[in-house]
């Protein structure tokens, strides 16, 4: 018994820990969002004084964010969808195994996960293709840059018993009709998973957009974080609230799929 409860106050222990590894910079960037920029130079870790909202609406005209997320939407967007989508139309053939050497494919899948990132090389195809500073170019890059949403596609799709596959096929169903009619209702949990890991890479790439657009017409969300920095000194306030309103639509994001994340998560681990 005494064994039990001893368990079970570590586990509480340990959640309370995970609990305020997350939440304390989460603290102390609004804590820091609600300051002058002299209550932060005098005491940067000491609790405001009082709450400052009219900091976000600084930021945001400071930022010039109304430009920009237009483009981070439109990005986040078709990037996402598109990557869902190839990831689904590559993992259900490899998945079924319908394709030669599938569980070649499939390593290979894995093994580029780990290789670097070929920008030199990258770079030179996008200027030599035409699509560089191009919102679609940039898009293209994009689009399948999360190899995680294909590995958690053919993990969840190996659950699902191959007997569908082959009624379907007797009753006429076709290739398409079968994915989008029946596929894709049982793999939501791993698709919400999928489109929050991706959009999170989309919406949050600062450097990407850096290289490949040099049009400030173009640029994301994340080029308005530039606008807080100096030559000799940083406007701390200003960037925790332009921090705050760039990381908002991804919590709002969090919110509507979050009950299917764990779900999807664990769905996509079965072992290929």
């Amino acid at each position: 018994m005494r064994e039990s409860k001893w368990l079970l106050s570590s586990r509480y222990l340990i959640v309370l820990l995970f609990l305020v590894i997350y939440l304390v910079p989460l603290f102390y960037l609004f804590n820091v969002s609600m300051k002058t920029q002299m209550e932060h130079l005098k005491a940067p870790v000491s609790l405001f004084e009082q709450f400052r909202f009219g900091n976000f609406s600084t930021a945001w005209d400071k930022g010039d964010f109304s430009k920009y997320i237009g483009n981070s939407l439109l990005y986040t967007a078709v990037s996402t969808g598109l990557s869902i989508l190839l990831s689904l139309f590559a993992a259900f053939p490899i998945a079924r195994r319908y394709v030669k050497f599938s569980n070649l494919i499939y390593l290979f899948f894995v093994m580029s996960m780990f290789l670097p990132n070929p920008l030199v090389p990258q770079f030179w195809l996008v200027n030599e293709l035409g699509m560089y500073n191009t919102q679609w170019g940039y898009i293209l890059l994009r689009t399948g840059g999360t190899g995680i949403a294909f590995l958690m596609f053919v993990g969840y799709l190996k659950s699902i018993s191959r007997e569908m596959d082959e009624a379907a096929a007797m009753d006429g169903c076709g290739y398409l009709r079968y994915l989008f009619q029946i596929v894709v209702p049982l793999v939501k949990p791993v698709m919400a998973t999928g489109v929050l890991l991706t959009a999170i890479g989309v919406w949050n790439d600062i450097i990407g957009p850096t290289i490949y657009l040099s049009d400030n017409n173009y640029q994301p969300i994340t080029r308005g974080l530039f606008a807080f920095y100096g030559q000799y000194l940083n406007d701390w306030p200003l960037l925790a609230c332009g921090i705050i309103i760039v990381a908002g639509p991804l919590i709002v994001l969090y919110t509507f799929v979050q009950r299917f994340l764990v779900s999807g998560a664990l769905a996509g681990s079965v072992k290929f």
